[in-house]
């Protein structure tokens, strides 16, 4: 896994828009984003024992297998990556292993609100926060395949960047956790949320 800031240029998204600030490990993990790096030999095996190990410890109960190509989704494929690619959060954790192909996903820093590209390939585990703004892209290889995680009942269902999902529950306690970690967020943002859900709730 490799990280840097993203150019924020013209192109296509599957392209690098590597600006030339690599971004470090201990920047991601204060965004809350978790990581490890799991063996996968020429075969796509030799996994199957640590993601056990990983799960038991992070009490991931269940997972599935994923694949994105152009191939299986058919008429969709660009489509569905449009989906992926547009900003939004989750309610859950997103925790995906890389077995095959590679892909790119994006979170937003706090407070600076720029994006952070994670590149993501064979033997990558990363677990999205809920709450994070982000997005995924394949890269030009077309083609992702592996492994979704999750602990009980998953909610994927995406949120979209709007004013209203900045009051969503799952973004303040996110915020929160950044709040509590040091990480500053902008004097006055919690009071403004605070207000505004108090006259969504009290309103008559």
């Amino acid at each position: 896994m490799r990280a840097w800031y993203y150019d924020n240029l013209e192109g296509h998204p599957r392209l690098p828009h590597h600006s030339g600030r690599e971004v470090g490990i201990e920047k991601l993990e204060a965004l809350k984003v978790r990581l490890w790096k799991v063996p996968v030999d020429d075969e796509g095996k030799g996994w199957e024992e640590h993601i056990a190990r990983i799960s038991k410890e992070n009490d991931f109960k269940n997972n599935d297998t994923i694949s994105v190509t152009r191939e299986g989704l058919g008429d969709e494929y660009e489509e569905i990556l449009k989906e992926f690619f547009d900003e939004h959060l989750h309610e859950d954790d997103e925790t995906r292993f890389v077995v095959k192909g590679a892909g790119y996903y994006d979170v937003r820093e706090h407070p600076t609100d720029e994006w952070i590209r994670m590149y993501i390939c064979k033997g990558d585990l990363v677990s999205i926060p809920k709450g994070i703004y982000h997005r995924f892209m394949l890269d030009e290889q077309n083609e992702i395949a592996g492994l979704r995680l999750w602990k009980n009942v998953p909610n994927w269902t995406p949120v979209p960047r709007t004013q209203e999902s900045d009051k969503n529950t799952f973004r303040i306690g996110y915020l929160d956790s950044l709040r509590d970690a040091g990480i500053s967020v902008p004097q006055g943002w919690f009071e403004w949320v605070s207000s505004t859900i108090n006259r969504v709730i009290f309103r008559v």
